[in-house]
């Protein structure tokens, strides 16, 4: 198969992943969604000589990095509009949350933006994209071993996390439950 065909190939299978795990990480700012995912196409089209036998990692990881050049980007944007005085606040819209505006299991997202943004990578790695740790290391460039350790290490950290929100939570998941014997 040409590299070109490879490529083809990759991004006829791959692309919703590759949306889906770009959408999450921007958290609803849509309009970038596709202009990031265009991004990495676009890096996988120019090292289409590059693309492993099991791109999806790969792609994975040409994501990170264009989400990060992303947030870069959006930094610096919103910097300058502070700088002209054109931000929302000055034109009236304001976004006030409803009392009701707690998703179930918001605390488990609470929990994760505590973590620093490796840890929270990891672990979106293995749960929402279901990358077995062999997958993460060719995502995160590194070894099999250096993946299973930071992801244990995160695991143990949103753990800590967890508890500190939810102590209540905690205590029901570890004490023995009584069954009311007289």
């Amino acid at each position: 198969m040409s590299n070109d065909e490879t490529f083809a190939a990759a991004y006829r299978e791959h692309y919703w992943a590759v949306s889906r795990y770009v959408a999450r990480r921007l958290d609803g700012r849509t309009s970038e969604v596709e202009e990031v995912v265009a991004d990495v196409f676009t890096v996988a089209w120019r090292r289409r000589g590059d693309l492993p036998a099991t791109p999806l990692p790969w792609l994975y990881g040409v994501a990170r990095n264009c989400l990060a050049n992303a947030v870069r980007g959006q930094g610096r944007r919103r910097r300058l509009v502070d700088r002209l005085g054109n931000d929302e606040t000055a034109h009236g819209r304001q976004v006030v949350a409803s009392p009701d505006a707690d998703a179930p299991g918001a605390w488990v997202h609470e929990a994760l933006a505590r973590l620093t943004p490796a840890d929270q990578e990891i672990l979106r790695l293995t749960a929402w994209e279901e990358l077995a740790v062999e997958e993460v290391a060719v995502a995160l460039d590194c070894g099999t071993r250096a993946a299973a350790m930071r992801l244990h290490r995160a695991r143990r950290r949103l753990r800590t996390e967890i508890d500190r929100i939810r102590p209540a939570l905690a205590a029901d998941v570890n004490s023995p439950k009584e069954h009311g014997h007289a």
